[in-house]
């Protein structure tokens, strides 16, 4: 496996490697759960390409960038040994020189609620760094994680909007032993904080679930079930528990009933603050 930072050392490194690449766009401090995806890429890949790039484009501010974990030594050693060929680490100015016109690239109509709302300009960063490496990279296909749900559906339609056909595959949440969804924020939470998020924010959607499978299908009375169990813990600072098509992300009215609301999957998706950690989980239904 090689490491490469600029744009000349990727184009030559791609250049000895085989077709199909396969695309793991991460952030660093990689976990178990990039692992998974790396895996399932050496699976229908002849080269996994994995880029570390901590995009400031996607976070509210300079503190918030600076403080994201950066761990690219153990980041290799975990790479490698999940089977990826090539990692890409580049610099800012590698991304966005200074030096090249960029234009934002606008994330489309599925970004308006959730995370985009939340965070205002955050998924115009995701789209523009996506659309960036996918232009660098020139992969034939791309993974990402099921937890990060909004943003799996942002790029699926970001790449629609594409000629390249670069295929977009989802991967499981992987969760650790508590129940926690495998988070690069996860690192950022002190020991009280892991825990009362590991008490809440799995609990409350494993009763989601639990309850959708014994035949509850009122949303209303699902969200009654996991609110209470998020109220239960003061550190946490709920910010929202939605219900929405898992297709369009139009969010289902409290009288629905899972089923008659949506014909498809409704995913139900939860962000939450803890120890000032932003933490967001998610769920399908059925």
């Amino acid at each position: 496996m090689r490491t490469v930072t600029i744009r000349a050392e990727l184009d030559k490194a791609l250049a000895q490697l085989p077709r199909p690449v396969a695309l793991v766009p991460t952030m660093g401090a990689l976990h178990a759960g990039h692992a998974a995806l790396i895996a399932a890429a050496r699976r229908t890949a002849a080269t996994v390409v994995v880029s570390i790039f901590v995009n400031p484009r996607q976070f509210a501010n300079a503190a918030d960038v600076a403080r994201y974990p950066r761990t690219l030594e153990s980041d290799q050693q975990l790479a490698e040994a999940a089977g990826a060929h090539l990692i890409f680490a580049p610099s800012v100015d590698e991304i966005y020189p200074p030096n090249e016109p960029l234009t934002s690239v606008e994330p489309g109509p599925l970004a308006s609620r959730l995370e985009g709302a939340s965070r205002p300009g955050h998924f115009t960063g995701v789209a523009t760094v996506v659309s960036r490496l996918f232009d660098l990279v020139r992969p034939n296909e791309a993974y990402f994680g099921a937890k990060d749900a909004q943003q799996v559906r942002v790029v699926e339609w970001l790449t629609a909007q594409r000629t390249d056909h670069i295929k977009i595959h989802r991967v499981a949440t992987v969760r650790d032993g508590d129940g926690l969804a495998l988070s690069s924020r996860n690192q950022m939470l002190s020991a009280a904080g892991r825990a009362a998020a590991a008490r809440a924010i799995p609990v409350a959607l494993s009763l989601i679930a639990e309850a959708y499978a014994s035949g509850v299908t009122s949303v209303a009375m699902l969200r009654a079930l996991a609110e209470r169990v998020l109220a239960a813990e003061p550190s946490l600072s709920l910010d929202y528990l939605d219900f929405a098509d898992g297709a369009t992300l139009v969010q289902l009215s409290e009288n629905a009933q899972i089923g008659d609301a949506a014909p498809g999957e409704v995913l139900v998706s939860l962000a939450a603050v803890v120890d000032g950690v932003r933490l967001i989980d998610a769920i399908t239904l059925p």
